[in-house]
């Protein structure tokens, strides 16, 4: 089953084509994304993947995502999809057209302003979960560690890099995870030139260690995780202490247990590290109940 609804509250065949052959998005992967757990019938963090979203348009100088009409579209969708299985829940924005991008001066030269306007493609997917998130929620997640190859200040020396967006340019990510499969591991855990922790290619990391959850800070250039955030503000409350602060890759052999979040697969323990086996801590549980619980009420926005 998959369900798609365009922004204007259609809902589309989605066997059907939908792009044109010169969207931005397709040519350049000139756009943003954000991807959810649709569970018992109710989108998960919704608002916080709309402040992202808008976030990340902004990073890439696209027009203010219109928040309104994007909730119309989710909801429209996720009652579409129903309530009997869980689903994995897309918000694509693209820039647009190219060739409309390319009449746009001629088209203000000729003092047509309102058709001057890029129109970006914007829609709702709703995908069956994939087959390997029960088994990396259950059973964890077997994980190398590679090179990304950038300095953790590359985020604020060089902003148009985009560190901190979530863009459509994942060719990297997915090389990554392709990497890692031919090695015979399931995920990748980035670290800089520098030997820091960074991030999955489709998630946060952070380390358990006695009662604290710690994870990089997104200065390092790493995507600000909805999980990972809506996890601290409901682990804090459990009395754990929750923290941002740098990781070296030695702090990922020390610790308790390493975790890899995200906002579908949720929370996948690292059961491996580079080959080396790590046994489940005494508070596995715990955390996973947190994960679960968190996203039911990632409490308010503006808290963040």
């Amino acid at each position: 089953m998959k369900v798609l609804v365009t922004l204007d509250g259609a809902v589309r065949d989605p066997d059907e084509p939908l792009l044109f052959a010169d969207d931005i998005g397709a040519l350049r992967g000139d756009g943003v994304f954000e991807g959810l757990l649709i569970r018992d019938g109710r989108p998960t963090a919704l608002e916080f993947h709309l402040a992202r979203l808008r976030r990340s348009a902004e990073a890439l100088d696209l027009p203010e995502p219109d928040l309104g009409r994007w909730r119309d579209a989710v909801d429209k969708a996720v009652a579409e999809w129903g309530s009997e299985h869980e689903g994995m829940l897309r918000l694509v924005l693209t820039r647009g057209r190219d060739s409309d991008l390319a009449s746009i001066p001629e088209k203000v030269t000729s003092g047509d302003l309102a058709a001057a306007v890029p129109v970006p493609t914007a829609y709702v997917l709703v995908l069956p979960v994939a087959d390997r998130v029960a088994k990396a929620r259950s059973e964890g997640v077997a994980v190398v560690t590679l090179s990304r190859g950038i300095s953790i200040d590359l985020a604020q020396a060089a902003p148009w890099q985009l560190l901190g967006a979530k863009t459509l340019s994942y060719a990297t990510n997915m090389a990554a995870l392709r990497f890692a499969a031919r090695m015979g591991a399931d995920d990748v855990i980035f670290t800089s030139t520098e030997n820091r922790v960074l991030e999955g290619p489709r998630s946060s990391v952070v380390i358990a260690r006695d009662k604290q959850l710690i994870t990089p800070p997104s200065k390092n250039g790493v995507l600000p995780g909805v999980t990972q955030r809506a996890l601290f503000a409901e682990a804090k409350k459990a009395g754990w202490e929750c923290r941002y602060d740098q990781l070296f890759t030695a702090d990922l052999l020390t610790c308790d247990s390493i975790w890899l979040l995200s906002s579908v697969t949720l929370a996948a323990r690292v059961n491996s590290l580079d080959g080396l086996r790590m046994s489940a801590p005494d508070n596995a549980e715990e955390i996973i109940e947190l994960v679960d619980r968190a996203i039911e009420r990632p409490g308010s926005v503006t808290d963040w």
